[in-house]
C-alpha cells in the first residue's frame, strides 16, 4: 500500500508510470497488478484480507 501511494503521488506530480515505478523499484506490470488487487482498499480492509489469507493457509495446512 505504501508503494502504491508513493507511485500515485509521483503520477500526480507529472511522472509517467514507468518512471514512477522504476523510482520505487518495481515494474509497471507489478504496479498494475497491485492496483487491480489493492486499489480501492483501506487499511482495515487490507488487514482483514491478510488475516483471512493467513487463516486459509492454516486450514489448508491442517487439511493436508
Amino acid at each position: 500500500m505504501k508503494l502504491l501511494r508513493e507511485i500515485e503521488l509521483k503520477l500526480t506530480a507529472g511522472d509517467d508510470v514507468g518512471t514512477a515505478c522504476r523510482s520505487v523499484g518495481i515494474s509497471d506490470v507489478t504496479y498494475y497488478d497491485w492496483r487491480k488487487r489493492f486499489g480501492g482498499m483501506g487499511r482495515s480492509q487490507l488487514s482483514e484480507m491478510k488475516s483471512l489469507e493467513n487463516e486459509t493457509a492454516r486450514l489448508r495446512k491442517s487439511l493436508a
